[in-house]
């Protein structure tokens, strides 16, 4: 029990900017071990999140509301997911060989093709998500709950969308200098299991409501599918910035599979 705790705070420690106990650090073995806990700090994620549009919306319209858990999000992760979003943004975009793909995206700096789709992104979370939540609060006679599972399961699916890629694909940079090599190494049945158990659950329970929202696993897995073989063709694997371009891609194209569902199916 002591060692899955150290575990799971590494899991906490790398991927938010929540504070753990002094003893927890890096290690790249604890690294390798907390991918099986990855979807769960969606839920985490996801909670804040959902507590910071709970408490605006009650004073604030809903838009508002979804602007301020969109940003209690990216503070509780410290950005991590956005940033291997943009710099994914322009590597892909402005690089035609592996190398330089690679080059740009280890480049602290955001250029045209990042701040482009940050911008993108952003807007279509913001308006997907504002949606989302006023069907349900029109419609729905348990919206505050719905609207709770709906904030954890785009967290927790997106999350294992993107840490099921190292289950498949090989890491692509060489240097072990990279804060994400540790993640890279051969998974065991826990990872695996850990990842599906807490990516899953949420969007299960979400289900008990409504078994055509299970659908979701559809278009969310087949983008991951897209993105990870289009990382494989152009840099032969994936980085650390590929799986956080992931996340945010399958996040996003969870609230749009599920406007989807609840209007046309």
């Amino acid at each position: 029990m002591k060692k899955e705790l150290h575990i799971f705070f590494t899991c906490l420690m790398f991927y938010t900017r929540i504070p753990c106990p002094k003893n927890i650090t890096h290690h790249p073995d604890y690294l390798n071990k907390a991918t099986r806990y990855f979807p769960f700090i969606g839920w985490i994620v996801g909670s804040i999140s959902f507590l910071a549009y709970s408490l605006f919306a009650l004073f604030l319209s809903t838009e508002a509301a979804v602007i301020v858990a969109i940003i209690a999000s990216i503070l509780t992760t410290g950005a991590f997911h956005e940033d291997g979003f943009a710099d994914v943004c322009d590597g892909f975009g402005g690089g035609w060989t592996k190398e330089k793909i690679l080059m740009i995206m280890k480049d602290s700096a955001i250029g045209a093709y990042g701040a482009i789709g940050l911008v993108l992104l952003f807007l279509l979370k913001f308006k997907l998500l504002s949606e989302s939540i006023l069907l349900f609060q029109v419609y729905d006679s348990m919206a505050v709950f719905k609207i709770f599972l709906l904030f954890i399961s785009a967290h927790s699916l997106s999350r294992l969308a993107a840490i099921s890629i190292i289950f498949t694909h090989e890491y692509s940079r060489e240097d072990a200098s990279s804060k994400s090599k540790p993640i890279a190494k051969q998974s065991t049945w826990k990872e695996v299991f850990g990842s599906f158990f807490f990516g899953l659950l949420p969007l299960i329970v979400f289900s008990y409501f409504d078994l055509k929202f299970l659908l979701v696993i559809i278009p969310v897995f087949a983008a991951r599918y897209f993105l990870a073989h289009y990382f494989q063709k152009w840099i032969d694997g994936y980085t650390g910035d590929c799986l956080g371009a992931t996340q945010q891609v399958c996040e996003v194209i969870f609230y749009l599979s599920i406007l989807f569902l609840w209007k046309f199916i």
